[in-house]
């Protein structure tokens, strides 16, 4: 229960402390952005089990892979792209707690 807490702690947390500490004029829209990276757990649908409580994400499912999470550092270089490049960094940060949990 500890892990589960926080691990989905993070993944609403983290998006929220970034937006409230660096966009407060705008957070709410920077949160909703960054909650958007959300769309990178899709492809656990691709995984057989769909969830297996003791696989760590990182570098099994292919949106959670080393060569996205460098893309992902790519994204939070131009203007445009930072706020869903901070939110997939912070859903992978998410992801890595959890995997070093288990």
């Amino acid at each position: 229960m500890q892990q589960f807490c926080i691990h989905y702690g993070l993944h609403f947390g983290l998006p929220l402390f970034i937006a409230l500490s660096f966009f407060k004029e705008n957070w709410l829209k920077a949160y909703l952005i960054m909650l958007l990276a959300f769309v990178i757990d899709l492809d656990h649908l691709m995984a057989n089990p769909i969830f297996d409580p003791n696989r760590c994400s990182i570098n099994f499912h292919p949106l959670h892979t080393y060569y996205a999470i460098a893309i992902y550092l790519i994204l939070l270089i131009p203007n445009k792209t930072r706020l869903i490049g901070l939110g997939f960094i912070a859903h992978i940060i998410a992801d890595i707690m959890d995997c070093w949990l288990m």
